[in-house]
Formats: C-alpha cells, structure tokens, sequence
C-alpha cells in the first residue's frame, strides 16, 4: 500500500506509540485522523482529532461517519492492567478483553465497509509478543492479545477479497508509559517500531515482529510450547 496521499485512522493517537504512527505517517504524506477517547488531548499539529472509545460502540460508528475517507485503520488503543487469570479481579480481565480484543474488532467492523469503499487499502493490529507468551503475571493482557491475534489471522482472510490487506504488528516493552516500569534497557524505541510498521504496511506484510525478543519468541514457538 501506498501511504502517500493515504487516509489513516489511528486509535490512541494521542501518545506513545500512537502519536509516532500519526507523526511519521504525517511525514509520509498522509492525511491522519488521531482517533482518542478524549479528542482534546490530541496535541500533534496537522492531524485531525477524531473521538472514538473503542468501548463504546456508536462512538466507533460515529468516527466511521467522520472519517469516511479512510484507506487505511491502526487498531493501536490498548489497555494493560497487570490482572492474573485465577485470582485477578475479574472486572479488569473483561476491560482488557473489551479494550484488547472487542475494541479492534468493532473498529474493523465499522471501518472495513468504509475502506472497501474508498478503493481498498490495510488494516494494521497492534499486538504484543505476549500474543505467543503468556506469563502467569499478565494472563489477562496475554490472552487477550492471543485473541486478537487469532482475530488478525480470521479477518485477514475474510477481508483479503474486498481489496483489505490486514496486518499485525508484535512488539515487546517499548518506551512508553505502558511500560514505565520496565527498566530502560530492556525496552525498544517506539519512533523505530513505527517506522518498521509503517515499512510493512507499504510492502503488504501479513506480519510485522519488530524486536529481537519477540523474534526469539517466535522462533521458539515451532520447538517448544514453552518458547523461553
């Protein structure tokens, strides 16, 4: 795909690895609606602020009807809670599969229709190395991650005949404040991880595995069910 003169939506546009897509993107010659909760606290210069709660589904209608140019759709909102699966609070495992995995696919939903209308285009999921590694820890977090993965892989082909390439992206811990905990050195930079998505977007990649530990993760899975 083309992203010169392409036309992106990006959900939770408004920081992190977000606001490097709609920054570079912005570079590369796109229009950019930076789709937040709270459209307010879109602070990048040139894009336009698009209100859209990927929880909330005639928000997501409502931004379909704003954005109705749209060629291209980044699924990057996304929330982490740190919740178990036996004894965490359940209320926090259901927000992070409404987030993590509804939310996406609402999104698709409404905007697939609009894309395939405007001539095709991609779709890109914003993913984890925690969609193949699942950490007691995270359980939460990785499994929905897991789900969404499966989701990229179904609607991939569902999409595949209206003109839709889909894509996902799996990254580990990246500087942001998802991860502000994690210590410095084990984290990659996000302006770099959106460079290598936005590449693979351009080049039709199904997938795009953008740190040297999510590679090994990946790697390990044809050998072990345990990849680390």
């Amino acid at each position: 795909m083309e992203l010169k003169d392409s036309v992106a939506v990006i959900t939770g546009a408004n920081r992190g690895l977000g606001r490097h897509l709609a920054t570079q993107l912005l570079e590369r010659g796109a229009k950019v609606y930076a789709a937040a909760r709270r459209p307010e606290t879109v602070d990048l210069a040139g894009v336009v602020p698009l209100q859209l709660d990927v929880t909330d589904e005639e928000s997501v209608r409502a931004a379909a009807r704003i954005a109705s140019d749209a060629t291209l759709l980044i699924n990057n909102a996304g929330v982490s809670t740190g919740t178990t699966l036996v004894t965490g609070d359940l209320d926090a495992v259901r927000l992070e599969m409404e987030t993590n995995f509804f939310g996406p696919l609402a999104v698709t939903r409404a905007f697939a229709p609009v894309v395939e209308r405007n001539g095709g285009g991609a779709v890109l999921n914003v993913l984890s190395v925690l969609s193949w590694l699942h950490p007691a820890g995270l359980g939460s977090y990785a499994a929905s991650k897991a789900a969404a993965w499966a989701q990229t892989d179904a609607v991939r082909e569902e999409l595949a005949p209206r003109g839709i390439v889909v894509s996902a992206l799996h990254v580990g811990y990246m500087d942001t404040d998802m991860a502000a905990a994690v210590p410095a050195e084990q984290k990659t930079d996000p302006a770099d991880v959106a460079a290598q998505a936005l590449d693979g977007i351009e080049k039709g990649l199904p997938e795009i595995v953008a740190d040297e530990l999510t590679r090994q993760v990946k790697q390990g899975l044809a050998t072990s069910p345990n990849p680390v």
